[in-house]
This record gives C-alpha cells, structure tokens and sequence, in this order.
C-alpha cells in the first residue's frame, strides 16, 4: 500500500507511512465500539451476520433503509471502500495526473486535490468501521463453538483453538502478501482491488451457510449499564464499611454463582453491598449492582496495566512501510534470478507465526505436559507475552543492524544521491528481522489473545478480543507520532540535514531510528515485568466456577435480587 500511496497519490515516505498508521490505527480502535455493541445488545452471531452482508451487498451509491443504517451500517461495512479503492483506480481524475520527466534525473509530480484525497481517506476509513464490527466477533464467536467450562480439557482445546485461528489468519496474509501482490504487479490495481471483492463474496457464503449449526451467545444489555451502576454504587456508599466477605450483604444476581466479591479493587465491593443489613432488600434495588457485575468491571480494570505494554510491540509489528522501502533498494532475487516484489518480503514473518504455531501446540506444548514439566497447557499467557517482548527488542536492533550496513554501501558506491538506486546487498538480509518480529507476534499477540480471554466472563468475550485490537490501534498511533516527531527533529537546525525518515533512505538515518525503537522496547520490556508482578496470579478459576453448573462460586450464600439486573 505504501507504494500505491507513493506512485498514485505522490505522497512521501514519511507522510505515506504516516496515512498508514493512522488507519491501522482507526481499524484497531473501533473494534472496541463493535465489540461493547455485540457483548451488550445484538450479540455476535448478528454484528458478523449482518456485517457480511453489507459488505458484500452495499455499495456507497446505493440508497439503504435509515432505520437498517442507524442499527447495524456503523459496524458492519469491512470492504465496501474496495470499491471506492477500485474507483480510483479505474477513473484517472480520482488520483492526480501522473509525474512528468522534466530531465532525467528530475520530475515533477502534482499533489492530490483535496476531493481526491477524500476519496481516498472515505475508503480508508470504511474499512476502519466495518474492521470494528468483525475483528472483536469472529475470534469469539468461534471460541463459542469450542468453549465448554464443564470440560477439564477446556483450556487446552481454546488454546488449540486460538493457536490456529491466529495461524489461519497469518496463512490468508501469506496469499494475500505473494498472490495478490503478484496479481496487482502483473495486472494492476484494478484487478488487484477486485479480487478481494470476490473472495469477500465466496466468504460471505460459507459463513452463512454454516448458520443452522452455530453455537450463538445472545448480547447482555445491562453490561454497559452494569458498569456505571458499579462506579455510581460505590462513589455513594463511599463513607460506609463494608462487610466481611462471609456476610450475607453482598447482592448477587439470580441464579449466578458468583456470591462475594474478591478482595482485589475493593474499593468497588460497596457497589454490591446492602447498607442497611437490617433490611431484607434494599428500599430501591436499582441503585444497586451484584457482584456478578462488580468483578467484570474489575476483570477489565486489572488488565488495563498489562494491556498497555503491549502498545510499543504494535509499533514494531506495525513497520511495514520502511521495510518495504528499503527492500525496494536492494538486490531482491531470491532463487536465482526470480525476484520477490518488495512489499512480499514481509511474508517472512507471517510464515515464521505460523510455523512456530504449528511447532508450539503439536511439539512444545506435548513435551511441557509431560515429566518432569507437568504443565499440560504448555508456557503460561503472561510469560510468552513476556518472551515476546524481548524478541521485539532483538528484532528491532537487527533491523537497524541490517539498514546500518544498507547505508554505508550505498555510500561507498557513490549513490547516496540517487534514492532509486540499487544498492548492491541482497533484500534477504531482511528476511531475519521479519522472521524476529513475527516470532515475537506469535508470543506476545497470541498470548494476549489466551489471557484476556480466560480473564473475562463469556459475557465480556468480545471485549476481550477487542483489547488486542484496541492495543494495535494505540501503537499505530504511537508509531505515527514517533515517526512525525523524528521526522521534526532530526531535520532542524538548519546546514542542510536531513530527516532520519527523509524520502531519500540513504541520506536519512532508518538506522538510527530502529535503534530508537529498540531503546523503547527495552524500557518496555521492564514496565512489563513490574505490571505482572503487580498483577498477581491468573483468575482464571473465578469465571470456571461461575460459568459451571454447580460451581458455588466460592461460597456463601448472598442475597439474590431479580430486580438488579
């Protein structure tokens, strides 16, 4: 996409790269959006229902129902903008005019006019919307037709689950990276733009035609509503004393298994309790809230520290755009003299992903479950998100290792003037920092997956794929403020110097700027180790006992209320 962005719209390096950022960062963050409306009201099942038949169906020019719009086009449209994105491609006056030679080693190329840069960010940002009412849902709503509490095997099969969920996503990035890279190389971009068009069809029918058979988990309506009556609850009995855990005060909802709150974030506890014990129900239960609904405000509180290391690793996985640069510079044959387009390089890491998945649940995972290891779920979620971490750090060093060396050839070869030039060391130097970063993707992202899940009810699930997303999009905004900030930085003071980003890779500093995320990702590393510390142990037992027939939720009898809902 950088390329497009580059030879189409005649952006710059680091105002490309930047364009790309802030969509991957508006993608991952109205996941959260979808994921509150799937958890709260239309359930999962529906949002990706309804999802993939707009985007198959819907095109802008068309006229929609507004009651239909108002209820579901906000979550649902994920490739509409292909057609929007194929529009431009196909009609010249909705890009700028191509650049024009004006000496062989100058040119002149026209900036887009504000109605095409419209169009353009238009198909950018419905992709955004419909990536908000899909990404939170599938994960979980295939987690659904898995998950089982009753099962002792339960955690074992969702991380089977996960693993290869995640590995089959990597594996449609490997033909999109080669076949549809290949395709818009050899027969442009308007074919390009219209092969996703059929393949979203094709899925949109093999997903609704397995419907007669899904698992479907209906939305809970009153967990955003559940969330301010915690807050209000224990904001207006701030100034009372709370009762022991064993007390019969505390407000459980009907039915549930849950009876007391846990010791953790106790200051939310008076939420849940009756204040005056010496009523058999309090004068107006609405006011208050169950524990049921105190500890899933808690579940999504204590994660928040954890989930917020997670934002640098988003920016290091999110670098495609100045690889993609760099490869482009480089000597790409791979076998012989066939050569890999530049933006295929990243297939690398994907592959790494997907193999160390495979490696993970079938080799790894046996061994640990065995003598003397005992662990038949394999390395725990915080500490592969752990591990993770520090391969990001070595990841990033190796990059600017490998650009380092690009450089100073290109340099001793007298064509650090000339950006379009080839330097001569091959592009598969790259192909280890790729293999790095998606290994350390596989740690970390998977493991995030892993552990929010176990950490939230089957209610909040959606929100818990959501905040893997949410964290992808801060990073891409953080990556696109690291890089505007460089950008301003490096380039003052006058004397002629030049941006580490500049458009020309060997007269900037791409080195020192992966170096500069390496640092980053160091100090990362640390504020992790403390977070999970801080943290404590999995509560993964809470939610098993409440969701499992039977289970007494750790004891107790409680007050049960049909009227707090």
């Amino acid at each position: 996409m950088i390329f497009y962005l580059q030879k189409q719209y005649h952006l710059t390096n680091s105002t490309g790269a930047n364009v790309l950022f802030l969509w991957g960062a508006l993608s991952n963050f109205t996941p959260i959006f979808g994921a509150f409306a799937s958890d709260s009201y239309l359930g999962r099942f529906r949002v990706i229902a309804i999802g993939t038949i707009v985007t198959v169906f819907v095109s802008p020019k068309k006229k929609l129902n507004p009651q239909f719009v108002n209820s579901t086009m906000i979550l649902t449209i994920e490739n509409a903008p292909l057609f929007l994105s194929t529009t431009s491609s196909v009609f010249p006056s909705a890009r700028p005019n191509p650049c024009q030679q004006l000496t062989p080693d100058t040119k002149h190329c026209d900036s887009p006019e504000p109605a095409q840069l419209f169009l353009l960010f238009a198909s950018f940002a419905l992709m955004a919307v419909g990536a908000g009412g899909i990404r939170p849902c599938s994960l979980a709503f295939g987690a659904d037709q898995f998950s089982d509490p009753a099962d002792p095997n339960n955690e074992r099969t969702l991380q089977t689950f996960f693993s290869w969920y995640y590995a089959s996503v990597g594996v449609s990035v490997i033909v999109s990276a080669l076949a549809i890279v290949a395709i818009q190389d050899r027969f442009g971009w308007i074919v390009g733009f219209g092969v996703p068009v059929v393949l979203m069809i094709l899925s949109a029918v093999l997903f609704l035609i397995g419907s007669p058979v899904y698992v479907r988990v209906p939305g809970d309506s009153t967990l955003l509503t559940g969330f301010g009556r915690v807050v209000a609850g224990a904001w207006r009995n701030r100034g009372m004393a709370a009762p022991t855990r064993d007390s019969d005060r505390w407000i459980r909802r009907q039915g549930s298994k849950l009876v007391r709150p846990t010791d953790k974030l106790r200051f939310l506890n008076k939420a849940c309790m009756i204040p005056n014990p010496s009523e058999a129900q309090p004068k107006d239960p609405n006011t208050l809230c169950t524990v049921q609904q105190v500890e899933e405000l808690k579940s999504l509180i204590k994660v928040l520290p954890i989930w917020s290391t997670t934002i640098i690793i988003a920016v290091t996985v999110s670098q495609h755009s100045f690889p993609a640069l760099q490869a482009n510079s480089m000597d790409r044959r791979f076998i012989g003299e066939f050569k890999l387009p530049p933006a295929s390089y990243g297939v690398f890491g994907i592959l790494t992903l997907t193999l160390w998945v495979a490696l993970y649940d079938r080799v790894v995972v046996p061994v640990l479950a065995g003598r003397p290891f005992n662990r038949p779920t394999g390395i725990s979620n915080k500490y592969r998100m752990g591990i993770g971490l520090l391969i990001s750090c070595l990841a990033t060093a190796v990059a600017g290792a490998v650009e380092h060396r690009r450089r100073n050839l290109a340099f001793r070869q007298g064509i650090a003037d000339d950006p379009a030039a080839i330097v001569g060391m091959s592009a598969n130097w790259l192909i280890l920092q790729y293999c790095l970063t998606g290994l350390g993707e596989a740690f970390n992202i998977i493991g995030q997956i892993e552990f929010y899940y176990s950490q939230f009810p089957e209610n909040m699930r959606s929100i818990a794929m959501a905040l893997v997303s949410l964290g992808l999009g801060v990073g891409n905004l953080a990556g696109s403020l690291i890089v505007s900030v460089v950008n301003e930085a490096t380039k003052r003071g006058g004397g002629g110097r030049v941006s580490w980003v500049g458009n020309n890779l060997n007269r900037g500093h791409y080195d020192y700027y992966y170096w500069l995320l390496s640092v980053l990702s160091v100090g990362n590393f640390f504020y992790y180790l403390l977070c999970s510390w801080a943290y404590g142990s999995d509560d993964r037992k809470l939610w098993d006992e409440a969701e499992v027939a039977g289970g007494d939720g750790g004891g107790g009898e409680g007050r049960e209320m049909e009227t707090v809902v």
